[in-house]
């Protein structure tokens, strides 16, 4: 195979993988009552702890005002709560609310399951060549 032909076997192939897990991820989510990109600012907030919204824009690779509405939903299901900086009136936090971390810890364990339930399809030796393939592909990316 041509190098510009694997060029773009890696690309397609990637955008299938990505796009195969989105889809059994959105299924996940739905299942308790939330989109993907609500459930990935869920999980960027319980791993970082409060944060702007620009910062979680950031992270999560969606707009300012994109991240506002989908968190304006998650206002409003009481998931997370926006706390203005006693500093800085100007500045606000986004945090989870202390009722959902609790509830979240269930979330997070139900998205490990699913990643389980999707690798433990493969043999160990199909699991160590995605594994040695995704390292490789990472230290090619950090490069």
């Amino acid at each position: 195979m041509e190098p510009l032909n694997k060029n773009i076997e890696i690309a397609k192939l990637f955008n299938e993988v990505i796009s195969l897990l989105k889809g059994r991820m959105s299924k996940k989510f739905e299942k308790i009552g939330m989109t993907m990109p609500q459930g990935m600012i869920i999980g960027i907030l319980s791993k970082h702890g409060s944060m702007k919204v620009s910062e979680i824009s950031a992270k999560i690779g969606l707009s300012n005002s994109t991240v506002s509405v989908i968190l304006d939903k998650l206002e409003k299901q009481n998931k997370v709560e926006r706390i203005r900086s006693q500093e800085d009136k100007r500045a606000v936090y986004v945090s989870l609310t202390a009722n959902f971390k609790e509830t979240h810890k269930n979330f997070h364990k139900q998205v490990g399951e699913n990643i389980r339930d999707i690798v433990s399809k493969g043999t160990e030796e199909e699991i160590n060549k995605i594994i040695e393939g995704l390292v490789t592909f990472k230290r090619i990316l950090k490069s």
